[in-house]
């Protein structure tokens, strides 16, 4: 067993999670944890050749793995439509009266808001649901 390579592999491993903190990109975890397979693969007593195949096969297929199961996975809507990024899509608003343009001003969490109605047909003063921000207009629909 050579712990020199071991603590080589185990510093890139390091250098590798640290570098994805920095910049969130998930890919390079699979690839530590390629380098932590080649760490104990030195551990074990593998000659430097078959470490490196070992972390790279591993780093590699889990890298391969993830953007499989990424690939599977529907598209986010876009940040204007996306709950995760703004938090008042879904949520229901009061329209008192609409304009001829489909426009309206409403009060919403204490302040004046400008809505643009989405559906189709014509707007009646009502219920409706927040589908979207357009710049600093809400989108609605039933």
């Amino acid at each position: 067993m050579d712990v020199n390579e071991a603590i080589g592999w185990w510093i890139v491993c390091g250098v590798l999670v640290a570098a994805e903190l920095a910049t969130g990109t998930f890919f390079l975890l699979m690839l530590a944890l390629g380098a932590a397979a080649a760490a104990l693969g030195a551990h074990v007593g593998l000659g430097f050749n078959a470490q490196l195949v070992l972390g790279a096969a591993v780093g590699g297929g889990a890298v391969l793995a993830w953007h499989f199961k990424r690939g599977r996975e529907p598209a986010p809507p876009p940040a204007s439509a996306n709950r995760d990024v703004n938090l008042d899509i879904g949520e229901r608003v009061h329209v008192e009266r609409w304009n001829a343009d489909g426009t309206a001003r409403i009060t919403y969490r204490g302040a004046s808001w400008s809505v643009r109605y989405q559906g189709s047909g014509v707007p009646a003063a009502g219920e409706y649901v927040i589908r979207g921000v357009d710049g600093n207009k809400l989108l609605l629909d039933r």
